[in-house]
């Protein structure tokens, strides 16, 4: 029973590594690529479902027997998260697709209940001493934050047509950025804090640059 158990983890890493493998060249291919080109638009489904079988298997190869790890379980949840989001922001972009967006809440909703359960275990790693507890901190207040403006977003029609864009690469990216962190440690076995908070460093100046392209003037706006 034990090494039937083991052959199917077995089986789901390798399945895992796969289709993040494919996950992070097209990601990256996403990445550069102009966006709205049918290579970006191709690129990003691959992405998409690349990454997405990935972190659902990284739920569950994080729940086996030998194989616990409550962190990286929590970052297959946030992948998951971006994933979804900035899948969905497309459908703001004209406020007449968007008709219900309770399903939009119930995701960022999740994900505000799973950053919560990160900064509570980060405060207990603290007051044991043990390492690691600045990621659950650094993640759990991230992933607190983006919810949050999730929220706030939901609650304006008037924001779904000026920011569904910048959402939809926000999320993307950083979807890619958590790709990226949990290969160099679960892949390369990186075990430094800054392999967790460089690439995440990278990614929001990408963000932001692109925040700042896609952003209506104005002039714009009111028009």
């Amino acid at each position: 029973m034990g090494n039937q158990l083991e052959l199917t983890v077995k089986i789901f890493i390798y399945i895992h590594a796969i289709a993040g493998g494919v996950g992070l060249i097209a990601g990256l291919a996403a990445l550069i690529a102009k966006k709205g080109s049918v290579i970006h638009k191709k690129s990003g489904v691959f992405f998409n479902y690349g990454m997405g079988i990935s972190a659902l298997l990284s739920l569950i190869i994080a729940k086996m027997p030998h194989h616990e790890n409550v962190f990286l379980f929590l970052i297959g949840i946030f992948t998951i998260y971006m994933l979804l989001v900035g899948t969905r922001a497309l459908n703001f972009k004209k406020n007449d697709d968007v008709k219900n967006i309770r399903l939009d809440k119930i995701i960022s909703g999740t994900m505000l209940f799973a950053a919560v359960c990160m900064v509570i275990l980060g405060i207990k790693l603290q007051q044991q001493h043990q390492a690691g507890f600045v990621l659950y901190l650094f993640f759990g207040l991230l992933s607190a934050y983006m919810a949050g403006r999730d929220f706030r977003f939901y609650k304006s029609p008037l924001l779904w047509r000026k920011k569904w864009l910048s959402n939809h690469i926000g999320k993307m990216v950083g979807a890619y950025i958590a790709s990226v962190t949990a290969f160099l440690v679960a892949a390369l076995r990186f075990t430094s804090i800054s392999i967790w908070i460089i690439p995440t460093i990278i990614g929001t100046i990408y963000i932001i640059y692109w925040n700042r392209k896609t952003t209506p003037k104005k002039k714009e706006i009111v028009a």
